[in-house]
């Protein structure tokens, strides 16, 4: 019976960037190496057993990425109580947003909280990735928290997008229905992603109910489990850095 040898593939597979930046001590079956891929792993060591102590500062590297994440608490300290008061269904969508409005004490300050905090977050996050370009932090050994933050931004913008059709009010309605009609102009899979996305071929109670287990379900655990690796990683790897620092790090990830 022939038998196909992935031994090449593998090899070649550990000898490529991507791998190398995810993990960063090969997977060679010796005791040691199963110590450090454990060590270098979120999920199975949540505290990093080395970290860079220039992490560990307090510097203007924290502007804009620590905004962000104030924003991301300040809006789970609001969402929470706003979806005592809410219920995804059609019309009662839009009554509530009217009792938060004239009923409810401090609703008003509430609601404006909650979405002025998202439209600040998703500037400072921009304005993050932007920096971060700048300075060059993606490049080795930071690939990889590069690529996470990207998929941070983008779960970022997909939050502010689900949570613009909750008030179920004609700005609303009519945002949703040219963002989901951009969508399906995508090649192949538009239609799809439409169809998916509004659960059914228009704006209806389908799509309130969808947006709202994805605004208050499903991108806020994403985002928890993305900004967790994040983090770590910066720990690990170091953050937004200069030219001294860059070549420091080589110097260490050589050594290691």
């Amino acid at each position: 019976m022939n038998t196909i040898s992935l031994a090449p593939l593998e090899r070649w597979l550990r000898g490529t960037a991507v791998f190398r930046s995810i993990v960063r001590h090969g997977a060679s079956e010796t005791n040691r190496n199963r110590s450090l891929i454990v060590f270098e792993n979120l999920f199975l060591h949540v505290h990093p057993v080395k970290v860079r102590e220039k992490t560990l500062r307090f510097s203007h590297t924290y502007w804009l990425g620590g905004v962000t994440l104030a924003c991301a608490v300040l809006l789970v300290a609001t969402g929470v109580p706003l979806m005592f008061y809410y219920h995804p269904s059609v019309p009662q969508a839009y009554r509530d947003m009217k009792e938060l409005q004239y009923v409810v004490d401090n609703g008003v300050f509430l609601r404006n909280l909650h979405r002025w905090a998202a439209h600040l977050m998703v500037f400072t996050a921009f304005l993050h990735m932007l920096r971060v370009f700048y300075h060059g932090a993606f490049r080795p050994p930071r690939q990889f928290n590069w690529v996470i933050g990207v998929v941070l931004l983008i779960v970022t913008l997909l939050l502010s997008y689900t949570g613009y059709l909750l008030p179920w009010d004609q700005l609303a309605f009519w945002g949703v229905s040219v963002g989901t009609n951009m969508a399906r102009e995508a090649p192949v899979i538009g239609e799809k992603i439409r169809f998916l996305l509004l659960g059914g071929n228009m704006v209806s109670e389908n799509a309130l109910l969808r947006f709202y287990v994805l605004h208050c379900v499903v991108l806020p655990v994403g985002l928890l489990v993305f900004l967790a690796v994040h983090f770590w990683r910066i720990r690990k790897d170091g953050g937004v850095q200069g030219p001294s620092d860059d070549a420091a790090g080589s110097i260490d990830e050589a050594g290691s």
